[in-house]
């Protein structure tokens, strides 16, 4: 069932004065209520139904559903029966959940405290409770017989509407491509692996951004691999979520071409990457400014790679040894010397042409 109303506003209950007050700053935004059926049995499947519902919102544009400000707000009816019983058990309400992890443990907590009811005797009473996610229990709000307890009346001057099965049609017809229907089509087009499309998909804004960054460089997987571990990092790591993204598909996909370029090197990507997505900065102006480009100057690379190799003795004679190895602490010492602004492959190709001409060490 779906309901369309309107918010009336919030209570804000201040415990500590034992009063409550009236925030009627969301007076008058439009509300659509949807009821399910008593049809899920676990935590689990509550959560995958919620999932679910939020990512169809979310592509449908409907609203961005941020449980932790307001947008989605989820009611939780439980009740319990012994096993066998045909007949439902009595049912609470708590109001108002905002986390889907808040949820998950109103939900344990609330079967228990039920369950603990019944068995020694006691009958659960039908009423609205209050969850305190921080004390991990809830309190009763107000009780709740039934539905007349809402004095439901028709409204007089509220006119039927009729929708047509024709207006129906242009609207199925006109809907943007849902998760679903697009985890095919990135299967099919972009040849990524199914777990990359879970990640990409399981968000909107995300998948807004890896779309629009391919249609600037035609690069699906880098485009990926720039989302699934980078900008997952940087989320975790700032407790954000994937719709707090603020930087442009336009300055991710020049990132791309000045790595393909190999007009910078990953390791200075990674770092101008950090600022694009804090600061949406332009990474070709990022990079001219901060002198980050790739050193392309050969006079320079050989005469730090001879350097490297005359302060490395010990190093060289393990590389003429056998202990090839080594070879990545030269290149790694040429890096530091050129302040991670070289192509490795360009170091590595020099160094072993130098160590062939170089003498071996005594």
């Amino acid at each position: 069932m779906r309901f369309m109303e309107e918010d009336a506003g919030k209570l804000v209950h201040d415990e500590g004065e034992d009063c409550s007050f009236v925030d009627y700053n969301r007076s008058g935004v439009p509300l659509i209520e949807i009821v399910s059926e008593p049809d899920m049995r676990s935590t689990d499947e509550v959560i995958a139904y919620l999932d679910k519902l939020r990512l169809i919102i979310q592509y449908l544009g409907a609203s961005d559903c941020k449980l932790q400000e307001g947008s989605m707000r989820v009611d939780v009816n439980l009740s319990v029966r012994e096993q066998g019983a045909e007949k439902f058990g009595i049912r609470t309400e708590m109001k108002n959940l905002n986390s889907f992890k808040a949820i998950a443990r109103a939900i344990e907590k609330e079967k228990e405290r039920q369950i603990a009811l019944i068995e020694e005797g006691k009958q659960v009473i039908q009423e609205t409770r209050r969850w305190d996610d921080n004390k991990e229990d809830s309190y009763t709000m107000r009780s709740k017989e039934d539905a007349k307890d809402y004095r439901y009346f028709p409204e007089p001057d509220l006119v039927p509407v009729i929708i047509s099965e024709a207006w129906l049609a242009q609207v199925k017809q006109n809907q943007p491509e849902l998760r679903d229907e697009k985890r095919l089509r990135y299967k099919k087009e972009y040849n990524i692996p199914e777990y990359d499309i879970n990640l990409l998909t399981s968000s909107k804004k995300l998948a807004d951004i890896f779309e629009n960054t391919i249609a600037l460089c035609h690069k699906p997987k880098e485009v990926s691999n720039w989302l699934m571990v980078e900008t997952m990092r940087i989320l975790k790591e700032s407790g954000l979520e994937p719709e707090d993204i603020t930087f442009s598909p336009v300055h991710l996909s020049k990132l791309i071409e000045l790595v393909d370029t190999s007009s910078i090197n990953r390791t200075v990507a990674k770092e101008v990457f950090e600022h694009i997505f804090r600061e949406d900065v332009d990474p070709e102006q990022y990079v001219n400014e901060n002198g980050l480009a790739v050193v392309r100057d050969e006079g320079l690379l050989y005469s730090t790679i001879e350097e490297i190799i005359r302060t490395n003795p010990q190093s060289v004679k393990d590389y003429y040894a056998g202990k090839t190895k080594v070879m990545g602490f030269l290149v790694g010492q040429t890096m530091k010397a050129l302040k991670g602004k070289a192509d490795p492959g360009m170091i590595n190709t020099i160094l072993k042409e130098k160590l062939i001409i170089t003498n071996i060490p005594e």
